[in-house]
C-alpha cells in the first residue's frame, strides 16, 4: 500500500500525518515545549560527592545541578552481567572511590527534571533505534521478554551474526532486540546497526572535543523519528513545509538514512499543507465520539481510564437485500473503519468492540478476518481475539505514547470530564434543598443565591411558586443573583 508522510513545522509545534492510499492514518504531535531530557547524553562535571547518600550532583548546564547514586555508575558493580548470583550480590564499589569533585564524565538523562528535583543520571549509556537499543559500554546480547521464549535463541543466533566480532574495526558493544524487531529482516537490522553505532562515534568524538558541561547526544526530535520509524519501502514521498528543517533533515539523512533522504520533498505551495491534504479535518474528528461511515452505519468511541470501547450501530443504512446482510455489511465496513481509527486517535491498552449481532457464523469469521487484515498493517502491536459469549472482541493494542485526545485535549472544566451537566431545572432544586438544609442550621437574616442565568431563570419564572413557598416555609427572604462567569452545575448559597 502506498505511504505518504507530510510534515507541517512551525517552531511551537512539529505535526506528522501519515496517508496511505490517500487516507490519514497516523498523527503525531510534538511540542517543543514539552519535550524532555530524557535520553539526552552530556559530557558533565561532578560539582560534590556525597558518600552518606552515595552519590553525586553534576553540573550538566541545566539550571540545577543532576543527581548521580552509586547504582546508575558504570563500574559500581564488580560482577559483569551474566555472573554467578554471589558475583552478582557483591556490595557496591563506594561511589567516592570512583568519582570526584572536577571530573568530567559522560552522562545520560533517565528521569526528566520534576519540581524542584534535578534531573536523574547514569553513566550506562544506551541509544535507541528502530528495531535495537544499543549498550556500547557492554557486550551483551539480549532479546525482549515480551518475544516468546521459543524464539528468543534463534533471533540471538542472528543478532550475534550481524553485529559481528567485538575486536571487528567499528564493532563492539551490545543489543537489545526490541518488541518491533522481532519481525525484521537481516538488512532492516543491518541498517539499525550501522545507525546506532554512527551515533555512538559522533558521542565519543564530542566528548573529546567539547568541553564539559556540554550536550554531546540530545534524543531524536519528531522530524528525526519520522526517518528513522516510519519510513519504509512503501513511502512514496515525505513533505515538509518548512525549508531550514528540509535542509536539517536532508544533512541528517545523508549521513544516517540515505534511501529515506531521496524521498524528501520540501513542499513550497501558499495553501497550508495540512488544509491541502484534509488532514486538519481528520485531526478535528479524531476528537470526536461518533465516526460516520460510507454505508449510513457509525462508531461510537469512548475513551475512559481502563480501557476504550468501541459500538457499532447501523445508523441510517438499508441498503442490504435482507436484514442479515445489512447488519454484515456495516460490521464489515466497520472493521476497516476502527483499525484506522486504533492508529490515527493512538488508542493503546484494552479495547472492546461491540460490532452488530450476527448469526451466521461464516458471517462472524469473515469480520473477524477483515479486522485482523486491517490490524496487521498497524506498525504498534496489536492483537484480537475471537467473538466472546457476549459477541464482543477483545482486543489490546500497545501503548507507545499519550492518545491524541490526551495530547490535544484536557478534561472540561464544567463537566470535569463526565461528558454531561445535570441540567438547569435539577441544579434549581439542589439549590432549593440547600436553601433547606442551611436553613434548619443558621439562622440568617437572609438567603442570597448565586447561580448561572439559566438557572437563575427557571427559578423566577417556572419554579417561582416553590421559591415563594420556601420563602415562607423558613422565614426568610431569598434574593437571587445570575452570575454569568458561572457553570450551569455551579452556585452558592451566602448567607446574609
Amino acid at each position: 500500500m502506498q505511504q505518504d508522510i507530510l510534515i507541517n513545522w512551525s517552531p511551537q509545534e512539529t505535526r506528522v500525518a501519515v496517508l496511505e492510499s490517500g487516507a490519514v492514518q497516523e498523527l503525531h504531535v510534538e511540542r517543543t515545549l514539552e519535550r524532555g531530557l530524557v535520553g539526552n547524553v552530556y559530557l558533565g562535571k561532578v560539582a560534590r560527592v556525597l558518600p552518606g547518600m552515595q552519590s553525586a550532583f553534576i553540573d550538566i548546564g541545566l539550571e540545577r545541578a543532576a543527581f548521580l547514586h552509586v547504582a546508575d555508575l558504570l563500574g559500581a558493580h564488580p560482577a559483569v552481567r551474566g555472573a554467578n548470583t554471589e558475583e552478582r550480590d557483591a556490595p557496591l564499589v563506594p561511589i567516592e572511590k570512583q568519582v570526584f569533585e572536577g571530573q568530567a564524565l559522560m552522562v545520560q538523562v533517565i528521569k526528566d527534571p520534576i519540581g524542584t528535583k534535578g534531573a536523574r543520571l547514569s553513566t550506562q549509556i544506551s541509544i535507541a533505534g528502530r528495531m535495537l537499543v544499543f549498550l556500547p559500554q557492554d557486550d551483551h546480547m539480549g532479546i525482549s521478554q515480551k518475544i516468546p521464549l521459543a524464539q528468543r535463541e534463534t533471533l540471538r543466533m542472528r543478532m550475534n551474526a550481524l553485529a559481528g566480532p567485538p575486536d571487528a574495526p567499528g564493532g563492539g558493544g551490545g543489543f537489545i532486540l526490541r518488541t518491533n524487531g522481532e519481525d525484521a529482516s537481516d538488512a532492516e537490522l543491518a541498517e539499525d546497526i550501522s545507525y546506532l553505532r554512527k551515533t555512538w562515534a559522533r558521542i565519543k568524538d564530542a566528548s573529546v572535543r567539547l568541553p564539559a558541561q556540554s550536550l554531546l547526544h540530545q534524543d531524536l526530535n519528531l522530524l528525526q523519528r519520522v526517518m528513522r520509524d516510519l519510513v519504509g519501502e512503501a513511502t512514496q514521498s515525505i513533505r515538509l513545509d518548512s525549508r531550514e528543517q528540509f535542509q536539517n533533515l536532508q544533512t541528517f539523512g545523508r549521513e544516517f538514512m540515505p534511501a529515506a533522504t531521496e524521498k524528501l520533498q520540501h513542499y513550497k505551495g501558499e495553501r497550508p499543507i495540512f488544509d491541502l491534504y484534509g488532514v486538519e479535518e481528520e485531526i478535528a474528528r479524531a476528537l470526536g465520539r461518533r465516526v460516520d461511515l460510507k454505508s449510513g452505519g457509525y462508531l461510537v468511541v469512548d475513551q475512559t481510564e481502563a480501557l476504550t470501547t468501541v459500538d457499532v450501530n447501523t445508523g441510517g443504512f438499508v441498503g442490504a437485500r435482507n436484514f442479515d446482510d445489512t447488519i454484515f455489511k456495516t460490521n464489515l465496513e466497520a472493521a476497516g473503519a476502527i483499525a484506522r481509527q486504533l492508529r490515527l486517535r493512538n488508542l493503546g491498552g484494552m479495547i472492546i468492540v461491540d460490532f452488530i449481532d450476527m448469526t451466521r457464523l461464516d458471517h462472524r469469521d469473515a469480520v473477524l478476518a477483515e479486522l485482523k487484515k486491517h490490524l496487521s498493517r498497524d506498525r504498534v502491536k496489536t492483537t484480537a481475539g475471537g467473538f466472546s459469549q457476549l459477541g464482543l472482541v477483545e482486543m489490546t493494542r500497545k501503548r507507545t505514547r499519550e492518545s491524541l485526545a490526551h495530547m490535544l485535549c484536557e478534561p472540561c472544566a464544567v463537566c470535569q470530564g463526565k461528558g454531561i451537566v445535570k441540567t438547569a431545572r435539577s441544579v434549581a432544586y439542589d439549590i432549593l434543598r440547600e436553601i433547606l438544609r442551611e436553613a434548619r442550621q443558621f439562622n440568617p437574616r437572609e438567603f442570597r443565591v448565586l447561580a448561572s442565568p439559566v438557572v437563575v431563570e427557571i427559578l423566577v419564572d417556572e419554579e417561582s411558586q416553590h421559591l415563594a413557598g420556601l420563602s415562607d416555609f423558613i422565614g426568610k427572604p431569598i434574593s437571587l443573583q445570575a452570575e454569568a462567569g458561572m457553570g450551569q452545575e455551579q452556585y452558592d448559597v451566602v448567607l446574609l
